[in-house]
């Protein structure tokens, strides 16, 4: 398995790939001029094209060890809210990078796949997918998706509103990565009886010099309130269109959260404060789509009905 952040780095005037994902990832904020750094995806969807496809090609290069002629088939999960045009942009990226076939996955239907929810019975199951571009709210019955709700708020908006939440407070500027690692450290969704701490450091918008700052998980939960409230308020949104039968069901079997939203702490409780109920994250949150996607690519029959 292979596990990468979707980062590409390239040489600005002759758009030479450089680095791609984890490497890639480590240049942010760190680059000189000549090389410019790409997130090809933007709230879940192809945002730049050809760094999109060039970043296919790396990965399935990577993974079938530098063989150049392998024709795989890929599954790509996309969010549920997906415009025609975007549809046919990650097919094409797809193509383009060599594969043989491109299979397109609602991301919520992979995730509950993943997780192992039972998808295919007459039964209702909910599914709360935190990415870093979007939150997929979907309610699943029958193996289709019977209301799904998508938000582009969620990893990279709760790293967004903390960088604007240092500048804000502390006339502090900080980068994505360290909002990211301030997110990861001490990031909750609810206060903490013993709040934890760690030191921030960035540039100081008044002299421009380094500074750095201590700060407590009591102000990223501040910090974090509007995009955790974006996202509670989605659930709650799709709880109340869900039709009545599949709402007895959900209430018997609770709410699942998956992706790397999951793991802020709190959030989980909070969910379940709001809505009255059961609420519980997978046990590997950041892999439920791509153990769900990879379960596909050995049921054909169940790619078929579930694929878009």
């Amino acid at each position: 398995m292979l596990c990468e952040p979707s980062v590409i780095s390239v040489q600005r005037h002759t758009k030479r790939v450089l680095a791609v994902g984890a490497e890639a990832k480590r240049m942010l904020g760190r680059a000189p001029e000549s090389i410019e750094v790409i997130r090809p995806l933007r709230g879940g969807v192809i945002a730049d094209f050809e760094g999109a496809m060039a970043m296919l090609r790396y990965f399935i290069t990577k993974v079938h060890r530098r063989q150049r002629l392998v024709r795989p088939r890929i599954i790509i999960g996309v969010p549920s809210g997906i415009t025609q045009v975007e549809k046919r942009a990650v097919r094409e990226s797809g193509e383009l990078a060599g594969a043989r076939a491109v299979y397109l996955i609602e991301e919520p239907m992979a995730a509950a796949i993943g997780v192992g929810l039972p998808i295919a019975e007459p039964v209702g199951n909910m599914i709360v997918d935190i990415g870093g571009g979007t939150t997929e709210v979907a309610v699943i019955s029958l193996a289709g998706v019977v209301y799904s709700r998508s938000v582009r708020v969620a990893g990279d908006a709760m790293d967004e509103a903390i960088v604007n939440y240092m500048k804000r407070k502390y006339n502090l500027l900080i980068g994505d990565r360290t909002g990211e690692e301030v997110k990861t450290t001490i990031g909750t969704a609810v206060p903490e009886a013993e709040p934890r701490v760690m030191p921030v450091t960035g540039r100081d918008l008044f002299t421009g010099l380094p500074k750095t700052v201590m700060v407590s998980s009591l102000e990223i939960c501040d910090a974090l309130l509007e995009p955790v409230q974006v996202i509670v308020d989605t659930v709650r949104a799709a709880l109340e269109r869900t039709p009545p039968e599949l709402a007895a069901d959900i209430i018997d079997h609770g709410v699942v959260i998956t992706g790397g939203g999951a793991l802020l702490p709190g959030l989980d409780v909070l969910l379940r404060e709001e809505t009255g109920l059961p609420v519980s994250v997978a046990s590997e949150p950041l892999l439920s789509v791509v153990h769900g996607v990879s379960s596909l690519l050995d049921d054909f029959d169940l790619l078929a009905k579930v694929s878009l």
